[in-house]
């Protein structure tokens, strides 16, 4: 027997339905019951059985669900269409109408008392959030969605999580954001729970914290799980999203042109299915890929194109992020002018708690700007900035780095034991990566 109301308020709605349609008792109950059974339901003090109530539903001109739930089945089949609308706009760009078109639906689900379309309605919502870099928004949405299907099996729940240590990481939290699909990780392989889709969504999320954090072995170990579980995956989006993510990882170990048949075949498939978001990430991809072989006229107009794109999106954050990759293609190409002004940009839209790791990326590129121009105190100061924000994120790779940069400034402007101390500390973040912030690895999925 599904969920239903209580007997006093399927009564009441019994007696309400039969007084519209002006039917007596005897009429809605014959030839199967008798009128004081129909009394006595009514009244509340029977609970009628589901016969009883397919029965009464036909009598009354209703679905079963409707006169169990009190839900009107049409109406929950349009509420759904238009969730399906409402992620259509969002996957062709429009983000700020589908997030508005989320907020009416989810008053509506909230009304009918719709679980599952709530959380769909909060996931919406959620991902609208992310895109235009409202990270704290986002992540009290997915942790909503989360609160509503608490009772739903943890690869149902494995989107508002994924949702919400992706939050989490854009705001510069690495650590926790893979404590979290970590800890699901381990959870829906240890429980024998091997849904390939929950799954792949969770090891193609973990890549970019991975890679950032310096963990490069485990980021390769996500990529090459997340490539085997593709072909089961029955969703091409989650496909193309994981063709983006593992290039990261075939970029880090050098393998460049491998890397761009990954970023083309995401292309491919999101221009099919019409992601803008995700294709505007796919032409950043390629341009970073171009900027590490050297192709850098190539990488110059794959970013900008990706930088169009996001920012007809107004997708602030993902922006945020190509403009710093631009802006170092920029200076690469002896366009530092350009790059500086594009990187005060970025500066101006973010904030420690927001976007710290690109934040800090674009300090760390104003640096090297201004130590060209031999203004020495600015190159400095932006260093330490760069510093203070990448020790709060933990990301070792780019923090040791970052410390080898000072420590160059510092031995040229002839403070050796300063210099020395940046040193030191480099050395301490480059001894393991990834293994000085992250505990085991979680179970493997049965490949």
């Amino acid at each position: 027997m599904g969920e239903r109301d209580d007997p006093g308020t399927i009564g009441r709605r019994v007696q309400r339905l039969r007084a519209e349609r002006g039917l007596t008792q005897r009429q809605l109950a014959e030839p199967v019951y008798t009128p004081a059974y129909v009394s006595t339901l009514e009244s509340g003090r029977v609970r009628p059985s589901d016969d009883a109530l397919r029965h009464l539903a036909g009598r009354l001109g209703v679905a079963f669900d409707e006169l169990a739930t009190g839900r009107s089945a049409r109406l929950v089949t349009e509420l759904r269409l238009r969730l399906t609308e409402a992620q259509r706009l969002f996957a062709v760009g429009e983000a700020e109408a589908a997030a508005e078109q989320y907020a009416e639906l989810l008053v509506e689900a909230e009304t009918q008392g719709l679980a599952g379309e709530q959380a769909a309605a909060l996931l919406g919502l959620g991902e609208c959030a992310l895109e235009t870099g409202e990270l704290v928004a986002g992540r009290q949405y997915f942790e909503r969605a989360e609160a509503c299907l608490a009772g739903a099996p943890l690869p149902a729940r494995v989107p508002a999580l994924r949702g919400r240590a992706v939050a989490h990481y854009l705001a510069g939290e690495l650590r926790y954001a893979v404590y979290l699909l970590e800890t699901t990780l381990d959870e829906l392989n240890r429980g024998g729970l091997h849904d390939p889709d929950a799954l792949l969504l969770l090891y193609a999320s973990a890549i970019g914290p991975y890679m950032d954090m310096g963990a490069h072995a485990r980021a390769a170990q996500a990529a090459e799980f997340a490539l085997a579980l593709a072909p089961q995956s029955g969703d091409p989006a989650l496909v193309a999203r994981m063709h983006r993510s593992v290039a990261r990882t075939l970029v880090a170990e050098g393998r460049l042109a491998e890397a761009d048949a990954s970023l083309a075949k995401a292309a491919e498939l999101y221009r099919a299915l019409q992601v803008r978001t995700e294709l505007a990430i796919c032409h950043w991809m390629r341009g970073y890929v171009y900027a590490r072989d050297g192709r850098l006229e190539r990488a110059e107009a794959e970013l900008r194109e990706a930088l169009g794109m996001l920012s007809a999106r107004r997708a602030a954050l993902y922006g945020s992020q190509v403009a710093v990759e631009l802006a170092d293609v920029l200076h690469r190409r002896g366009k530092s002018d350009e790059a500086a002004a594009l990187l005060h940009g970025v500066l101006d839209g973010l904030s420690p708690e927001r976007g710290a790791v690109h934040s800090a990326a674009a300090h760390r590129l104003l640096g090297i700007i201004a130590e060209d121009a031999r203004r020495t105190e600015d190159a400095e100061e932006h260093y330490v900035r760069a510093l203070s924000l990448l020790e709060r994120a933990g990301t070792a790779g780019d923090l040791a780095d970052l410390c080898r940069l000072l420590g160059d400034l510092l031995r040229r402007t002839g403070r050796v034991e300063a210099a020395l101390d940046a040193y030191r500390t480099g050395l301490g973040h480059r001894t393991a990566p990834g293994t000085t912030t992250l505990g085991p690895a979680p179970a493997q999925p049965p490949l």
